[in-house]
Protein backbone atom coordinates (compact mmCIF):
# COMPACT_ATOMS: atom_id res chain seq x y z
CA UNK A 1 0.00 0.00 0.00
CA UNK A 2 1.29 3.41 -0.83
CA UNK A 3 2.21 5.94 1.80
CA UNK A 4 -0.75 8.06 0.73
CA UNK A 5 -3.12 5.19 1.35
CA UNK A 6 -1.73 4.74 4.83
CA UNK A 7 -1.69 8.37 5.75
CA UNK A 8 -3.96 9.01 8.69
CA UNK A 9 -6.05 12.05 9.40
CA UNK A 10 -3.73 13.17 12.16
CA UNK A 11 -1.94 15.30 9.60
CA UNK A 12 -5.05 16.38 7.78
CA UNK A 13 -6.22 19.84 8.72
CA UNK A 14 -3.28 20.26 11.09
CA UNK A 15 -3.52 23.97 10.52
CA UNK A 16 -6.84 23.84 12.37
CA UNK A 17 -5.57 21.81 15.31
CA UNK A 18 -3.92 24.81 16.90
CA UNK A 19 -7.23 26.62 17.29
CA UNK A 20 -8.75 26.92 20.70
CA UNK A 21 -12.25 27.41 21.97
CA UNK A 22 -15.51 25.86 20.93
CA UNK A 23 -15.77 24.90 17.21
CA UNK A 24 -12.56 26.81 16.26
CA UNK A 25 -10.48 23.68 15.61
CA UNK A 26 -12.93 22.10 13.17
CA UNK A 27 -11.99 22.25 9.44
CA UNK A 28 -14.27 24.25 7.08
CA UNK A 29 -15.34 21.03 5.35
CA UNK A 30 -16.95 19.81 8.57
CA UNK A 31 -19.00 23.01 8.74
CA UNK A 32 -20.09 22.52 5.13
CA UNK A 33 -21.04 18.86 5.75
CA UNK A 34 -22.93 19.96 8.85
CA UNK A 35 -25.01 22.53 7.00
CA UNK A 36 -25.63 20.12 4.12
CA UNK A 37 -26.97 17.63 6.68
CA UNK A 38 -29.07 20.38 8.27
CA UNK A 39 -30.71 21.34 4.97
CA UNK A 40 -31.36 17.80 3.76
CA UNK A 41 -32.69 16.72 7.14
CA UNK A 42 -34.98 19.76 7.24
CA UNK A 43 -36.42 18.57 3.94
CA UNK A 44 -36.61 14.90 4.91
CA UNK A 45 -38.11 15.45 8.36
CA UNK A 46 -40.65 17.94 7.05
CA UNK A 47 -41.96 15.03 4.99
CA UNK A 48 -41.35 12.22 7.46
CA UNK A 49 -43.04 14.01 10.36
CA UNK A 50 -46.29 13.87 8.38
CA UNK A 51 -45.72 10.73 6.31
CA UNK A 52 -46.98 8.12 8.83
CA UNK A 53 -50.20 10.12 9.26
CA UNK A 54 -50.43 10.59 5.48
CA UNK A 55 -50.06 6.83 4.96
CA UNK A 56 -52.57 5.87 7.66
CA UNK A 57 -55.27 8.52 7.18
CA UNK A 58 -55.02 9.62 3.53
CA UNK A 59 -53.93 6.32 1.95
CA UNK A 60 -55.47 3.96 4.53
CA UNK A 61 -52.34 1.92 5.30
CA UNK A 62 -52.26 -0.42 8.31
CA UNK A 63 -49.73 -0.14 11.15
CA UNK A 64 -48.01 -3.31 9.93
CA UNK A 65 -47.70 -1.84 6.42
CA UNK A 66 -46.24 1.38 7.80
CA UNK A 67 -43.75 -0.61 9.87
CA UNK A 68 -42.68 -2.63 6.83
CA UNK A 69 -42.35 0.45 4.61
CA UNK A 70 -40.21 2.24 7.22
CA UNK A 71 -38.12 -0.82 7.97
CA UNK A 72 -37.48 -1.74 4.33
CA UNK A 73 -36.64 1.87 3.47
CA UNK A 74 -34.05 2.16 6.24
CA UNK A 75 -32.63 -1.29 5.51
CA UNK A 76 -32.24 -0.29 1.86
CA UNK A 77 -30.18 2.73 2.88
CA UNK A 78 -27.97 0.56 5.04
CA UNK A 79 -27.40 -2.08 2.35
CA UNK A 80 -26.48 0.62 -0.17
CA UNK A 81 -23.95 2.06 2.27
CA UNK A 82 -21.84 -1.10 2.04
CA UNK A 83 -21.40 -0.70 -1.71
CA UNK A 84 -20.87 3.05 -1.61
CA UNK A 85 -18.39 2.75 1.24
CA UNK A 86 -16.43 0.07 -0.59
CA UNK A 87 -16.44 2.06 -3.83
CA UNK A 88 -15.20 5.16 -1.99
CA UNK A 89 -12.32 3.12 -0.59
CA UNK A 90 -11.48 1.72 -4.02
CA UNK A 91 -11.62 5.05 -5.85
CA UNK A 92 -10.33 7.20 -3.02
CA UNK A 93 -13.24 9.54 -3.86
CA UNK A 94 -15.71 10.26 -1.08
CA UNK A 95 -17.18 13.59 -2.24
CA UNK A 96 -18.31 12.27 -5.64
CA UNK A 97 -20.51 9.65 -3.99
CA UNK A 98 -21.76 12.14 -1.40
CA UNK A 99 -22.91 14.53 -4.14
CA UNK A 100 -24.57 11.65 -6.02
CA UNK A 101 -26.41 10.52 -2.89
CA UNK A 102 -27.63 13.95 -1.86
CA UNK A 103 -28.60 14.74 -5.44
CA UNK A 104 -30.65 11.57 -5.80
CA UNK A 105 -32.45 12.27 -2.52
CA UNK A 106 -33.26 15.81 -3.69
CA UNK A 107 -34.75 14.61 -6.97
CA UNK A 108 -37.04 12.11 -5.19
CA UNK A 109 -38.67 14.69 -2.91
CA UNK A 110 -41.35 15.75 -5.47
CA UNK A 111 -42.64 12.15 -5.62
CA UNK A 112 -44.17 12.39 -2.15
CA UNK A 113 -46.75 15.14 -2.87
CA UNK A 114 -47.61 13.43 -6.16
CA UNK A 115 -48.21 10.00 -4.60
CA UNK A 116 -51.79 8.77 -4.79
CA UNK A 117 -51.23 5.20 -3.60
CA UNK A 118 -48.99 3.30 -1.19
CA UNK A 119 -46.80 1.83 -3.93
CA UNK A 120 -45.73 5.35 -4.95
CA UNK A 121 -44.93 6.29 -1.36
CA UNK A 122 -42.96 3.07 -1.04
CA UNK A 123 -41.08 3.84 -4.27
CA UNK A 124 -40.30 7.37 -3.10
CA UNK A 125 -39.05 6.18 0.29
CA UNK A 126 -37.06 3.40 -1.36
CA UNK A 127 -35.29 5.68 -3.85
CA UNK A 128 -34.77 8.40 -1.24
CA UNK A 129 -33.10 5.87 1.07
CA UNK A 130 -30.91 4.64 -1.77
CA UNK A 131 -29.66 8.22 -1.99
CA UNK A 132 -29.06 8.23 1.76
CA UNK A 133 -27.21 4.93 1.45
CA UNK A 134 -24.98 6.21 -1.34
CA UNK A 135 -23.90 9.26 0.64
CA UNK A 136 -23.86 7.84 4.16
CA UNK A 137 -20.69 5.75 4.48
CA UNK A 138 -18.51 7.99 2.25
CA UNK A 139 -19.64 11.06 4.21
CA UNK A 140 -18.97 9.41 7.57
CA UNK A 141 -15.53 8.31 6.38
CA UNK A 142 -14.88 11.78 4.95
CA UNK A 143 -15.43 13.34 8.38
CA UNK A 144 -12.51 11.32 9.74
CA UNK A 145 -10.43 11.90 6.58
CA UNK A 146 -10.50 15.70 6.87
CA UNK A 147 -10.37 16.01 10.69
CA UNK A 148 -7.42 15.56 13.08
CA UNK A 149 -7.79 12.31 15.05
CA UNK A 150 -8.02 14.02 18.45
CA UNK A 151 -11.09 15.94 17.22
CA UNK A 152 -13.04 13.01 15.75
CA UNK A 153 -15.60 12.87 18.56
CA UNK A 154 -16.17 16.62 18.33
CA UNK A 155 -16.46 16.51 14.51
CA UNK A 156 -18.96 13.65 14.50
CA UNK A 157 -20.93 15.25 17.32
CA UNK A 158 -20.98 18.63 15.55
CA UNK A 159 -22.20 17.19 12.23
CA UNK A 160 -24.78 15.11 14.05
CA UNK A 161 -25.91 18.15 16.03
CA UNK A 162 -26.52 20.22 12.89
CA UNK A 163 -28.25 17.22 11.32
CA UNK A 164 -30.54 17.16 14.35
CA UNK A 165 -31.20 20.90 14.07
CA UNK A 166 -32.57 20.15 10.61
CA UNK A 167 -34.53 17.29 12.10
CA UNK A 168 -36.49 19.64 14.35
CA UNK A 169 -36.67 22.53 11.87
CA UNK A 170 -38.45 20.18 9.47
CA UNK A 171 -41.30 19.34 11.85
CA UNK A 172 -41.53 22.99 12.96
CA UNK A 173 -42.02 23.98 9.33
CA UNK A 174 -44.51 21.12 8.96
CA UNK A 175 -46.63 22.45 11.83
CA UNK A 176 -46.43 26.02 10.50
CA UNK A 177 -47.32 25.10 6.93
CA UNK A 178 -50.05 22.67 8.01
CA UNK A 179 -51.71 25.65 9.71
CA UNK A 180 -51.02 27.91 6.73
CA UNK A 181 -52.35 25.44 4.15
CA UNK A 182 -55.30 24.22 6.27
CA UNK A 183 -53.88 20.70 6.86
CA UNK A 184 -53.24 20.08 3.16
CA UNK A 185 -50.40 17.57 3.56
CA UNK A 186 -49.60 17.37 -0.15
CA UNK A 187 -49.00 21.11 -0.42
CA UNK A 188 -46.77 21.02 2.67
CA UNK A 189 -44.73 18.24 1.05
CA UNK A 190 -43.91 20.58 -1.85
CA UNK A 191 -42.20 22.98 0.56
CA UNK A 192 -39.69 20.23 1.40
CA UNK A 193 -38.32 20.24 -2.14
CA UNK A 194 -36.57 23.61 -1.67
CA UNK A 195 -34.02 22.86 1.13
CA UNK A 196 -33.20 19.50 -0.46
CA UNK A 197 -31.87 21.15 -3.62
CA UNK A 198 -30.11 23.91 -1.67
CA UNK A 199 -28.14 21.25 0.23
CA UNK A 200 -26.61 19.99 -3.01
CA UNK A 201 -25.67 23.55 -3.98
CA UNK A 202 -23.84 23.96 -0.65
CA UNK A 203 -22.06 20.60 -0.88
CA UNK A 204 -20.45 20.96 -4.31
CA UNK A 205 -18.22 23.99 -3.56
CA UNK A 206 -18.02 23.55 0.22
CA UNK A 207 -16.29 20.17 0.58
CA UNK A 208 -13.06 19.00 -1.05
CA UNK A 209 -11.47 15.57 -1.37
CA UNK A 210 -8.51 15.18 1.01
CA UNK A 211 -5.22 14.61 -0.78
CA UNK A 212 -4.21 11.64 1.34
CA UNK A 213 -7.04 9.52 -0.10
CA UNK A 214 -5.15 8.89 -3.33
CA UNK A 215 -4.93 5.08 -3.26
CA UNK A 216 -2.23 3.31 -5.25
CA UNK A 217 -2.93 0.49 -7.70
CA UNK A 218 -1.18 -1.86 -5.29
CA UNK A 219 -3.68 -1.00 -2.55
CA UNK A 220 -6.58 -1.48 -4.98
CA UNK A 221 -5.36 -4.88 -6.14
CA UNK A 222 -5.15 -6.00 -2.53
CA UNK A 223 -8.76 -5.03 -1.84
CA UNK A 224 -10.26 -8.51 -1.79
CA UNK A 225 -12.47 -10.38 0.62
CA UNK A 226 -9.42 -11.29 2.63
CA UNK A 227 -8.86 -7.58 3.26
CA UNK A 228 -11.85 -7.68 5.62
CA UNK A 229 -9.61 -9.61 8.00
CA UNK A 230 -7.97 -6.27 8.68
CA UNK A 231 -11.15 -5.28 10.53
CA UNK A 232 -10.43 -6.12 14.15
CA UNK A 233 -12.40 -7.97 16.79
CA UNK A 234 -13.04 -4.61 18.43
CA UNK A 235 -14.70 -3.40 15.22
CA UNK A 236 -17.03 -6.41 15.01
CA UNK A 237 -17.91 -6.01 18.69
CA UNK A 238 -18.94 -2.41 18.00
CA UNK A 239 -21.07 -3.58 15.04
CA UNK A 240 -22.80 -6.20 17.20
CA UNK A 241 -23.43 -3.75 20.02
CA UNK A 242 -24.90 -1.19 17.62
CA UNK A 243 -27.26 -3.84 16.21
CA UNK A 244 -28.59 -4.57 19.70
CA UNK A 245 -29.06 -0.81 20.24
CA UNK A 246 -31.01 -0.61 16.98
CA UNK A 247 -33.28 -3.52 17.90
CA UNK A 248 -34.20 -1.53 20.98
CA UNK A 249 -34.87 1.61 18.93
CA UNK A 250 -37.34 1.05 16.10
CA UNK A 251 -38.49 3.62 13.53
CA UNK A 252 -39.35 7.09 14.84
CA UNK A 253 -42.58 6.79 12.86
CA UNK A 254 -43.96 5.01 15.92
CA UNK A 255 -43.28 8.08 18.07
CA UNK A 256 -45.49 10.07 15.71
CA UNK A 257 -48.20 7.42 15.75
CA UNK A 258 -48.06 7.22 19.55
CA UNK A 259 -48.58 10.98 19.84
CA UNK A 260 -51.61 10.74 17.58
CA UNK A 261 -52.80 7.67 19.49
CA UNK A 262 -52.95 9.61 22.79
CA UNK A 263 -54.94 12.46 21.31
CA UNK A 264 -52.56 14.96 19.69
CA UNK A 265 -54.36 16.84 16.91
CA UNK A 266 -53.32 16.07 13.35
CA UNK A 267 -51.79 19.47 12.66
CA UNK A 268 -49.60 19.24 15.76
CA UNK A 269 -48.38 15.66 15.37
CA UNK A 270 -44.96 16.81 14.03
CA UNK A 271 -44.37 18.50 17.40
CA UNK A 272 -43.28 15.15 18.84
CA UNK A 273 -40.30 15.08 16.47
CA UNK A 274 -39.57 18.73 17.21
CA UNK A 275 -39.22 17.93 20.90
CA UNK A 276 -37.14 14.82 20.22
CA UNK A 277 -34.76 16.55 17.85
CA UNK A 278 -34.30 19.70 19.96
CA UNK A 279 -32.99 17.46 22.73
CA UNK A 280 -31.01 15.41 20.20
CA UNK A 281 -29.37 18.51 18.72
CA UNK A 282 -28.61 20.01 22.13
CA UNK A 283 -26.96 16.82 23.42
CA UNK A 284 -25.09 15.50 20.34
CA UNK A 285 -22.22 18.01 20.31
CA UNK A 286 -21.52 17.87 24.08
CA UNK A 287 -21.66 14.07 23.83
CA UNK A 288 -19.12 14.22 21.00
CA UNK A 289 -16.79 16.34 23.12
CA UNK A 290 -17.22 13.87 25.99
CA UNK A 291 -16.38 10.95 23.68
CA UNK A 292 -12.94 12.49 23.06
CA UNK A 293 -12.27 12.69 26.80
CA UNK A 294 -14.23 10.15 28.85
CA UNK A 295 -15.22 6.47 28.95
CA UNK A 296 -17.19 5.45 25.87
CA UNK A 297 -18.64 2.50 27.76
CA UNK A 298 -20.13 4.78 30.41
CA UNK A 299 -21.66 7.05 27.74
CA UNK A 300 -23.25 4.06 25.99
CA UNK A 301 -24.77 2.78 29.24
CA UNK A 302 -26.14 6.26 29.97
CA UNK A 303 -27.64 6.35 26.47
CA UNK A 304 -29.35 3.01 27.02
CA UNK A 305 -30.71 4.19 30.36
CA UNK A 306 -32.30 7.18 28.62
CA UNK A 307 -33.89 4.88 26.01
CA UNK A 308 -35.34 2.65 28.73
CA UNK A 309 -36.86 5.71 30.43
CA UNK A 310 -38.27 6.89 27.09
CA UNK A 311 -39.84 3.51 26.30
CA UNK A 312 -41.42 3.20 29.75
CA UNK A 313 -42.90 6.70 29.56
CA UNK A 314 -44.25 6.12 26.05
CA UNK A 315 -45.69 2.74 27.04
CA UNK A 316 -47.59 4.36 29.94
CA UNK A 317 -48.47 7.55 28.05
CA UNK A 318 -52.07 8.68 28.21
CA UNK A 319 -51.73 12.28 27.05
CA UNK A 320 -49.75 14.35 24.52
CA UNK A 321 -47.67 15.81 27.38
CA UNK A 322 -46.30 12.43 28.44
CA UNK A 323 -45.68 11.55 24.78
CA UNK A 324 -43.57 14.70 24.47
CA UNK A 325 -41.61 13.83 27.62
CA UNK A 326 -40.94 10.33 26.28
CA UNK A 327 -39.83 11.79 22.95
CA UNK A 328 -37.42 14.10 24.80
CA UNK A 329 -35.72 11.16 26.55
CA UNK A 330 -35.62 9.35 23.19
CA UNK A 331 -33.75 12.32 21.73
CA UNK A 332 -31.32 12.37 24.65
CA UNK A 333 -30.53 8.70 23.98
CA UNK A 334 -29.85 9.51 20.33
CA UNK A 335 -27.57 12.40 21.21
CA UNK A 336 -25.52 10.30 23.60
CA UNK A 337 -25.02 7.35 21.26
CA UNK A 338 -25.16 8.13 17.52
CA UNK A 339 -22.07 10.30 17.11
CA UNK A 340 -20.26 8.09 19.61
CA UNK A 341 -20.80 4.98 17.50
CA UNK A 342 -19.42 6.79 14.44
CA UNK A 343 -16.31 7.76 16.41
CA UNK A 344 -15.86 4.20 17.67
CA UNK A 345 -15.93 2.87 14.11
CA UNK A 346 -13.42 5.51 12.95
CA UNK A 347 -11.16 4.68 15.91
CA UNK A 348 -10.73 1.02 15.00
CA UNK A 349 -11.09 0.95 11.18
CA UNK A 350 -7.96 1.03 8.96
CA UNK A 351 -7.83 4.25 6.92
CA UNK A 352 -7.88 2.40 3.58
CA UNK A 353 -11.00 0.43 4.61
CA UNK A 354 -12.83 3.21 6.47
CA UNK A 355 -15.64 3.53 3.93
CA UNK A 356 -16.18 -0.23 3.90
CA UNK A 357 -16.15 -0.33 7.70
CA UNK A 358 -18.88 2.31 7.90
CA UNK A 359 -20.81 0.51 5.15
CA UNK A 360 -20.83 -2.83 6.97
CA UNK A 361 -21.66 -1.07 10.23
CA UNK A 362 -24.71 0.53 8.62
CA UNK A 363 -25.71 -2.66 6.80
CA UNK A 364 -26.00 -4.56 10.06
CA UNK A 365 -27.79 -1.60 11.63
CA UNK A 366 -30.21 -1.48 8.70
CA UNK A 367 -31.06 -5.14 9.08
CA UNK A 368 -31.73 -4.53 12.76
CA UNK A 369 -33.89 -1.50 11.87
CA UNK A 370 -35.98 -3.58 9.48
CA UNK A 371 -36.45 -6.32 12.06
CA UNK A 372 -37.22 -3.85 14.85
CA UNK A 373 -39.76 -1.91 12.78
CA UNK A 374 -41.56 -5.06 11.62
CA UNK A 375 -41.65 -6.36 15.20
CA UNK A 376 -42.97 -3.00 16.40
CA UNK A 377 -45.71 -3.01 13.77
CA UNK A 378 -46.75 -6.58 14.63
CA UNK A 379 -46.77 -5.89 18.36
CA UNK A 380 -48.75 -2.67 17.90
CA UNK A 381 -51.34 -4.43 15.74
CA UNK A 382 -51.67 -7.49 17.98
CA UNK A 383 -51.26 -6.07 21.49
CA UNK A 384 -51.36 -2.28 21.24
CA UNK A 385 -48.84 0.53 21.60
CA UNK A 386 -47.68 -0.22 25.20
CA UNK A 387 -46.40 -3.67 24.19
CA UNK A 388 -44.33 -2.10 21.41
CA UNK A 389 -42.48 0.27 23.74
CA UNK A 390 -42.13 -2.25 26.58
CA UNK A 391 -40.41 -4.63 24.16
CA UNK A 392 -38.02 -1.82 23.21
CA UNK A 393 -37.26 -1.28 26.89
CA UNK A 394 -36.53 -5.00 27.30
CA UNK A 395 -34.03 -4.97 24.41
CA UNK A 396 -32.40 -1.86 25.90
CA UNK A 397 -32.05 -3.56 29.27
CA UNK A 398 -30.42 -6.60 27.65
CA UNK A 399 -27.92 -4.35 25.89
CA UNK A 400 -27.13 -2.53 29.13
CA UNK A 401 -26.58 -5.84 30.95
CA UNK A 402 -24.24 -6.94 28.17
CA UNK A 403 -22.20 -3.74 28.47
CA UNK A 404 -21.98 -4.09 32.24
CA UNK A 405 -20.92 -7.73 31.93
CA UNK A 406 -18.18 -6.93 29.41
CA UNK A 407 -15.38 -5.86 31.71
CA UNK A 408 -12.60 -5.64 29.16
CA UNK A 409 -12.55 -2.16 27.63
CA UNK A 410 -10.79 -2.26 24.24
CA UNK A 411 -8.50 0.65 23.41
CA UNK A 412 -7.77 1.51 19.77
CA UNK A 413 -4.42 2.81 18.69
CA UNK A 414 -4.33 6.54 19.05
CA UNK A 415 -7.34 6.79 21.34
CA UNK A 416 -6.79 7.97 24.87
CA UNK A 417 -9.66 6.31 26.72
CA UNK A 418 -11.97 3.36 26.16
Amino acid sequence: MSRSAKAGPSNTGSEYAAGSGIFRALPPGIWALGFVSLLMDTSSELIHSLLPVFMSTVLGASMMTIGMVEGIAEATASITKVFSGTISDYLGKRKLLAVLGYGLAAFTKPIFPLAGAMHLVFAARFIDRIGKGIRGAPRDALVADITPRHLWGEAYGFRQSLDSVGAFLGPILAVAFMAWFANDIRTVFWVAVIPAFISVVVLIPGVHEPQHLEISSEARSRFTRSALKQLSFQYWLIVLLSAVFTLARFSEAFLILRAQDVGLALGFVPMVLIVMNIVYAASAYPAGLAADRFSRRTLLIQGLAMLIVADLILAASASPLTAFIGAGFWGLHMGLTQGLFAKLVADVAPAALRGTAFGIFNLVGGGATLLASVIAGVLWTAFGAPATFLTGAAFSLLAAIGLLAYRKRPQAAGSRKS
